[in-house]
């Protein structure tokens, strides 16, 4: 059994999400809440672990550190671990971890089951959770302004040179855009909902922080104006819990996100890989993955007059009939960047049972339904 330190940040109204992390890791991974009163004392190792480290990353150079300086610290830990080519002992304590023992807060749960709620109330078709990545610290770090006014696009470099951790600085916007590198921009996530044939009247939640652009979001309202987000569908008094708590409102945009009819990403960030592996443990929930690379190459087409309405939405169609998160099992890749990210395709080890031999780790024979996110 491995022995590791679980930090205690949390306060006392979370103590059961604690207690349910510890039980539910209990016969893998023993967790406490406080350091032990001589390693207390000590003096934390702060390390960051090399990205699409293998086990024996972790075997032969951390626990050396961990038995000379008996405490530990991870300063990163996104992408630290392979997508493939582990133990299955390791892959299916990773599910376990993920889609068990991490789970929201009883308030944050009931909120984002109300809004769920409210959502499916706001009309006779079924609602669309739109992950609109338009904002500003991410339009800054890709370099992206596409439809974005000069002062505009000045403001997002003047950003990016301003956070030293960003490494690229010189960035061609259009470039980019046609490399499929950018986030959809509001028009061009209207034209592709529109072109697959959804109706202009349907509910669509943002599932993002607030959209980059004085006229950004209202090209999005032209197509569909049934638009709503954390803030338009709570009360003050409900959001009151949340104030100025960003994890806390992406924790409600997760919910929303997790139980919509379909969700849509308009860039590949981690929320949005996670989001896709989730519903995917939900029963395959229709997850619509847009091509952007031809998808914005299209539009310009449609802009330009090259192409007619109907060739555009026949063509989006043909696009994405085989991108709406049905079963696959995860593709492998020349690097293990390139691969299918695990938490985007947890597939095969965290939904269909494997012949192996016993670990103590139970299997997954049928689809999870746990909510998964971070501890808030």
């Amino acid at each position: 059994m491995q022995h590791w330190w679980y930090h205690n940040w949390i306060t006392a109204p979370f103590g059961q999400i604690q207690d349910h992390f510890i039980n539910t890791l209990q016969h893998d991974v023993l967790v406490v809440k406080e350091l032990p009163s001589k390693l207390a004392e000590q003096q934390a190792l702060w390390r960051e672990p090399l990205s699409w480290s293998k086990g024996s990353f972790y075997k032969k150079r951390v626990l050396p550190l961990l038995k000379d300086h008996g405490v530990f610290y991870f300063s990163h830990t996104n992408s630290r671990l392979v997508n493939n080519g582990l133990p299955l002992s390791l892959q299916k304590l990773r599910c376990l971890a993920c889609y068990s023992a991490l789970k929201f807060t009883k308030p944050i749960e009931k909120l984002g089951s109300e809004l769920v709620s409210r959502m499916k109330s706001k009309g006779d078709h079924n609602f669309i959770a739109l992950h609109l990545r338009y904002e500003k610290d991410m339009l800054a770090f890709t370099g992206c302004s596409h439809g974005l006014s000069l002062e505009e696009a000045k403001d997002l470099e003047t950003m990016r040179y301003s956070v030293q951790i960003w490494k690229e600085k010189d960035i061609d916007s259009e470039a980019r855009r046609l490399e499929g590198g950018c986030p959809l921009t509001p028009r061009e996530a209207a034209l592709l909902l529109k072109g697959l044939g959804f109706p202009e009247t349907t509910p669509i939640y943002i599932a993002a922080g607030p959209i980059y652009g004085n006229n950004s979001l209202s090209a999005l309202l032209n197509y569909f104006p049934n638009i709503f987000t954390h803030y338009t569908l709570a009360t003050q008094s409900e959001l009151q819990l949340l104030h100025r708590l960003q994890n806390r409102l992406a924790a409600l945009d997760y919910i929303v996100a997790l139980q919509s009819d379909v969700f849509v990403h308009t860039f590949d960030g981690n929320m949005a890989k996670t989001l896709r592996g989730h519903r995917r443990l939900e029963g395959h929930r229709k997850t619509i993955s847009p091509d952007r690379k031809n998808l914005v190459r299209l539009v310009d087409a449609l802009d330009k007059t090259e192409i007619t309405w109907d060739a555009f939405a026949e063509e989006v169609q043909q696009l994405h009939k085989n991108r709406f998160g049905s079963p696959s099992l995860r593709l492998r890749g020349k690097s293990p960047s390139s691969e299918e990210n695990f938490y985007a395709n947890p597939s095969p080890e965290c939904i269909c049972p494997i012949n192996s031999s016993p670990s103590s780790t139970p299997y997954f024979y049928r689809f999870l339904s746990n909510l998964f996110d971070t501890l808030i």
